[in-house]
């Protein structure tokens, strides 16, 4: 029958699944791609990294690929065998995507993933967010058009020595067979993760302490979305293109998180954590 007990029994088993699917943090990623490839106002942000960006992934990758790759193979053989081929090719691309982001994102592309998170928010109606960091040109024709310059320390994710070390220090468990791999993006992930709200804990004024609070409650769902984004950043000449995308998905999940959190209370600055239990249907941050 039509409305039998059964059905909606059926159709709600079916749809708490899909809901909590679909607000999945792994998935933010690879909607910043889709959101970045629909909205062309971000594409100007794109343009002005892209050469360069390019450029220096393939100096890189082409060099260790040269005179690094071979050699590595040929050690992993050792432990792996065939898969030695495969699992040295994670490891050479692991080495370039550190090598990268030494070079080129703590120096060139920190403050265009904030332009990338704040257009974003701002497109997604949250300005308010914003307004106190930076300067604004509501008449903009754009969100990035609206983007002035910055009232205070505006970083989307600060440079860190320790985060590039336990890279290379982790590097090494692709020597584990099959598992190593997957290992080591999981545990890179779980360090990344949190680093991709940064601008947001910077638009909360939110204390050490209450960032660390804040990440505690979601780790497992910021170390998906972190092992997600180091696994896009290790796609050859595409990593500093995915990590302005990953920098709109990031936001994406914000604007959703904001979205719930004022619904609840609206009158709630930030600051208070959310009275709802931290399950995956429920809570999508």
């Amino acid at each position: 029958m039509p409305g039998s007990p059964e059905r909606s029994a059926g159709v709600r088993s079916i749809a708490v699944p899909s809901r909590a699917i679909s607000k999945a943090s792994w998935l933010y990623p690879l909607k910043g791609i889709y959101y970045f490839l629909s909205h062309p106002f971000l594409w100007p942000l794109l343009r002005a990294r892209l050469l360069p960006a390019a450029l220096l992934s393939l100096v890189v990758l082409t060099t260790l690929f040269t005179w690094t790759y071979i050699p590595q193979v040929l050690f992993l053989m050792l432990f792996h065998g065939p898969l030695a081929w495969v699992n040295g090719a994670f490891l050479v691309l692991g080495e370039g995507a550190a090598i990268v982001a030494l070079l080129f994102e703590a120096f060139f592309v920190d403050e265009t993933l904030v332009d990338v998170f704040d257009a974003v928010l701002i497109n997604e109606g949250y300005t308010d967010l914003i307004v106190a960091s930076r300067v604004l040109n509501l008449d903009g024709q754009t969100p990035v058009r609206q983007l002035g310059k910055p009232t205070n320390s505006a970083v989307y994710s600060p440079f860190s020595f320790r985060q590039i070390i336990e890279f290379i220090i982790f590097l090494p468990l692709n020597l584990i067979p099959v598992a190593g791999t997957p290992m080591f993006l999981i545990i890179t992930g779980y360090r990344a993760g949190p680093f991709h709200h940064w601008r947001y804990f910077q638009l909360l004024d939110y204390t050490k302490k209450e960032k660390k609070a804040f990440v505690k409650q979601r780790q497992l769902r910021y170390t998906w979305f972190g092992t997600i984004a180091l696994l896009l950043q290790l796609v050859p000449l595409m990593s500093m293109v995915f990590l302005l995308t990953t920098a709109a998905g990031s936001a994406l999940w914000v604007a959703k998180h904001e979205e719930r959190r004022r619904a609840l209370d609206p009158t709630n600055d930030g600051r208070d954590q959310e009275p709802y239990a931290d399950d995956h249907v429920r809570d999508s941050l």
